[in-house]
């Protein structure tokens, strides 16, 4: 929904990929410790950005899990009185496996981490697999879509204000883009944004109910170029049998992406999925609902092409 936060693939620096955090006070920014990523150290650091993709987002691809019995950091919050969101909220309930995040320390200005402490009793929640979702008291009755990634969270909130009766579950582990996410909702007045903290596939698996969402949306998730790492890689023929028991019948499923080779295995693994159908031929149109943000067209301007992917949960 946004410049996604996108964590930067290997290879390519990172950067911000949704509009720029909302300046604070000229007090120096605060580090975030984000969790470490359950795949171990990872690829390393990335030093060439995407536009259109987001660093440090919550997409999830079900992969092996690590062996058994190898120990993981235990990061630190910078949030120890509870009251923002935690630096690894499922801790060690959960298998270690690989994952297409890779979340790192980032830098959160003083406005982000007040909404962050102000805000997140309220409309946030930790990732922590230990009890199910009420989404119907959470959202007060709203159909709800999940955003898995959402970047610094402008889009997000574009399209929660222009669609005040759909409820909208942001998924991420990007802590600057949370707390821009909060800031947003309550400048702008947003009653049906809740921000999840941590990883998409456990909330899936662990915290949400059967047929229980009206859609779900993926934009511009990292599409780690390299063979080797198309593993990491979340739209897997895995994840789409987990999320598509969570989808209501008639629940639309969109992705966007504007990495060619990874558009394609998109609309391979999605049209090979049973229990989805293609509301197009092949991509769709990019739809009015989606707005168009700069890091979009910053991606356009180099000679990119945003394909979107549009498919409906069929009954049971």
């Amino acid at each position: 929904m946004s410049e996604n936060s996108a964590t930067p693939e290997p290879g390519r620096p990172a950067a911000q990929t949704g509009p720029a955090a909302e300046p604070g006070p000229a007090a120096e920014p605060v580090a975030a410790s984000a969790p470490v990523s359950a795949s171990g150290p990872g690829p390393g650091p990335d030093t060439s950005a995407h536009p259109g993709e987001r660093p440090g987002h919550a997409d999830d691809a079900p992969a092996a899990s690590a062996p058994q019995g190898a120990s993981r950091p235990t990061p630190k919050s910078m949030f120890p009185d509870g009251t923002g969101p935690a630096a690894d909220p499922a801790g060690s309930h959960h298998e270690r496996r690989i994952r297409s995040f890779q979340p790192r320390r980032s830098r959160v200005s003083p406005g982000q981490a007040d909404a962050l402490r102000r805000l997140w009793p309220q409309w946030g929640l930790d990732i922590d697999g230990l009890s199910r979702i009420d989404l119907d008291q959470l959202f007060e009755g709203r159909p709800v879509v999940l955003e898995i990634g959402f970047g610094m969270g402008e889009a997000t909130a574009q399209m929660a204000a222009a669609d005040p009766d759909t409820g909208i579950l942001a998924c991420d582990v990007h802590t600057p883009g949370q707390g821009n996410l909060l800031g947003l909702a309550e400048r702008n007045g947003l009653s049906n944004i809740r921000v999840a903290n941590g990883d998409a596939i456990i909330l899936l698996r662990e915290m949400l109910a059967p047929a229980s969402l009206a859609g779900l949306r993926v934009y511009f998730p990292d599409p780690w170029p390299k063979k080797r790492h198309h593993k990491r890689r979340l739209i897997q023929p895995e994840f789409l049998s987990l999320v598509t028991t969570r989808l209501a019948p008639g629940a639309l499923v969109h992705c966007a992406t504007d990495w060619e080779p990874y558009a394609e295995q998109m609309l391979d693994v999605l049209s090979a999925e049973p229990t989805l159908v293609n509301e197009y031929s092949g991509y769709a149109p990019r739809p009015d609902f989606r707005p168009f943000t700069k890091f979009e067209g910053q991606g356009l301007d180099k000679g990119h092409v945003v394909h979107d992917l549009l498919f409906r949960r069929l009954p049971a």
